[in-house]
């Protein structure tokens, strides 16, 4: 058996690969160190990528902390039932458009094109929840994102480079278009709905722009404004520790517990995602 030679340009592809990984992955390494170090290693900055002065009083502070907890459950509400509805919103804006027999296609078609290219702002947003009466409310969080012509787009694309054959095929059978639609193309199209999916699901668990535009109640504030808030007002996070008697943990600590708290739910998405892009592009075509 020969033996595999390297070339040089494998070893220097490898190892500029392996320098750019890691500089990808050093922030949240050296978050995750600084969540389970002591006050006084992480204070000093000699936290680099493993702890020091090991503990979990942070997670403990963080996971029975009240405010925290209702903060993650406006997150997970919002970022659960605004991807459904978004989802819901763009394949039906989507496969029409992807038709070249629809009527007006061309014309709703530049409408998201110049929606997408020119963003009225933060003034007409305020005004348009406003109107609707969502102001310090939830739904606000959720109609803010729910429609995204860059998704829209991505969708209406791999709609477009489906076998008409196979529609066609149904409509001599008597299919209707939404028939087709739910029972063809949707199950032809897994790997797009679940990146859109997951387009959507990060967009609505990151955003803290909108919350802090609409939303003033604690009780309505998502997780991603509870550590903007965590960060900008750090009095209130020391006033905690003195009345808890915590003397290990620190305002750094604090708020590396709650990044790394606010990842793991949307990390775990993705080996969701990844097992649905792997299924057939062809799953539920009728083979020729």
């Amino acid at each position: 058996m020969e033996k595999r030679r390297i070339g040089l340009f494998t070893i220097m592809n490898t190892l500029v690969l392996g320098l750019l990984a890691f500089a990808t992955l050093f922030p949240f390494i050296n978050v995750v160190a600084k969540s389970f170090s002591g006050a006084r290693a992480v204070s000093s900055g000699t936290v680099f990528l493993l702890p020091i002065d090991f503990q979990l009083e942070t997670y403990r502070y963080i996971l029975f902390n009240s405010t925290f907890m209702q903060s993650f459950l406006v997150s997970v509400l919002v970022t659960s039932s605004g991807t459904l509805l978004a989802m819901f919103c763009t394949v039906l804006t989507a496969y029409p458009l992807s038709r070249t027999h629809f009527r007006g296609r061309k014309f709703f078609t530049l409408l998201y094109i110049f929606s997408m290219v020119f963003y009225g702002g933060m003034v007409p947003s305020y005004l348009l929840m406003k109107s609707l009466g969502l102001i310090d409310k939830v739904g606000a969080l959720i109609v803010c994102l729910l429609v995204s012509p860059f998704n829209m787009f991505v969708m209406k694309s791999y709609f477009e480079q489906l076998p008409i054959s196979v529609e066609e095929s149904a409509r001599i059978d008597g299919a209707g278009d939404l028939q087709i639609m739910t029972g063809i193309i949707l199950p032809m199209s897994k790997p797009v709905l679940a990146t859109v999916a997951m387009f959507y699901a990060v967009a609505y668990w990151n955003d803290y722009f909108h919350p802090m535009l609409f939303i003033d109640s604690p009780a309505n504030k998502p997780l991603q404004l509870f550590l903007y808030e965590t960060v900008k007002s750090p009095e209130t996070i020391i006033e905690q520790f003195t009345s808890h008697n915590l003397v290990n943990i620190s305002i750094d600590g604090i708020t590396s517990t709650t990044v790394v708290c606010a990842t793991i739910p949307i990390l775990l998405m993705y080996p969701i995602v990844q097992r649905y892009l792997m299924a057939g592009m062809t799953v539920g075509a009728v083979k020729e």
